[in-house]
């Protein structure tokens, strides 16, 4: 069965940097797309970006932008999320998501068919 796994969570000061991994076994998702989500304390889960693994095309969740970059080694199947200039308000768990389907894939739950267990990210002020 494929197995999405995340690392690189950890503890961070506000305006420092954190980059997290999430490798995808297998090669279910190698024509897919894959993406972040995060679930702050007392939040619902929220799609924060998104890869298409071919043709590299992200989307990003408005709080983000200009702060997140997301990219795709797809050689090894491994989707990285280099995280900037975080805020305490980024505290979360963070998930690796993926779909088999490479279009039209939106930052929604639902549209993701695997997921890792999550990696926690806290921001202290």
């Amino acid at each position: 069965q494929e197995q999405l796994v995340e690392s690189g969570g950890g503890s961070v000061q506000a305006g420092g940097s954190l980059r997290l991994s999430c490798v995808a076994s297998g090669d279910s998702y190698s024509s897919g797309c894959m993406g972040w989500f995060r679930q702050g304390p007392g939040k619902e889960r929220e799609g924060v970006a998104r890869i298409y693994m071919n043709g590299g095309g992200t989307d990003y969740d408005h709080p983000v932008k200009g702060r997140f970059t997301i990219s795709r080694d797809s050689a090894k199947n491994t989707v990285y999320l280099q995280m900037d200039s975080l805020e305490p308000e980024d505290t979360g768990m963070y998930y690796c998501a993926a779909r088999r389907l490479g279009y039209n894939c939106q930052l929604r739950r639902g549209d993701f068919d695997s997921w890792g267990q999550g990696t926690q990210v806290t921001v202290s002020s």
